[in-house]
């Protein structure tokens, strides 16, 4: 999530508190990609209702479930082949406390789901993995964002680089992680302003030097000199 549908996804969640958390970021990313900064988001903001919210959260929420509930079937239905799943029928009722093994080898009904849903948690695991990597990289760029904007290079870049991939992965959400950024920016403000002030200090002397104790400098004192030898001081006329 860039800044821009960061800022909108907090202006929603502050006007319409309340509604489905993963509804507002999908409402605040399809206002992002509509607008250039965040002026005209909350213009766009402003003008929603809470109906109109709801609505849109209830159809998109519906339409992500369908997409979910197909995608769990296909992969189900993959299984079903891979693995040859078959529930056959048997050839009488078991009794009360006994367990009839199944016929030819093949799978029981429970084997089958129990199979399914390690399969679905293996994927699960490998979506979380893949989410939680896309999500350090994309806090990574907006910290060397903020190192570009502050000129930050050389040997300073590099640990700063490096102590900000030690913790990456440590930020519980977004709000501690936009916390963190806060305080690198204030550091960042500080280091330009020791940079300027060293500049103030190392500033070139004047083009005249330092004054002597008349007040006045050496440069201009050797400026004098050298007019008075080619222009002697003009007299009086004589009486």
């Amino acid at each position: 999530m860039d800044e821009l549908t960061l800022a909108i996804f907090t202006l929603l969640q502050t006007k319409f508190a309340g509604v489905r958390k993963d509804g507002l970021q999908q409402l605040a990313a399809v206002i992002g990609v509509q607008v250039a900064n965040e002026e005209e988001a909350n213009e766009v903001v402003g003008k929603l209702t809470a109906d109109k919210v709801s609505k849109f959260v209830t159809e998109w929420r519906k339409t992500a479930d369908a997409e979910i509930a197909k995608a769990n079937k296909t992969h189900e239905d993959g299984l079903r082949r891979k693995y040859d799943f078959k529930e056959k029928e048997q050839p009488g009722e078991p009794q009360p406390g006994e367990e009839t093994p199944p016929t030819g080898g093949a799978l029981t009904a429970e084997q089958i789901r129990a199979i399914i849903r390690e399969e679905n948690k293996v994927i699960r695991d490998e979506y979380a993995s893949l989410r939680a990597e896309k999500t350090v990289a994309t806090r990574r760029e907006q910290f060397v964002a903020k190192l570009e904007a502050a000129k930050i290079e050389g040997k300073e870049r590099e640990l700063m680089l490096r102590s900000f991939d030690r913790i990456a992965p440590t930020f519980k959400d977004d709000e501690d992680f936009n916390g963190y950024l806060n305080g690198v920016q204030g550091d960042l403000d500080a280091i330009a302003q020791e940079r300027s002030d060293k500049g103030l200090l190392n500033h070139e002397k004047p083009l005249f030097g330092a004054v002597n104790k008349e007040g006045i400098s050496a440069g201009v004192a050797d400026y004098i000199a050298s007019q008075s030898e080619t222009n002697p001081a003009l007299t009086g006329k004589e009486i």
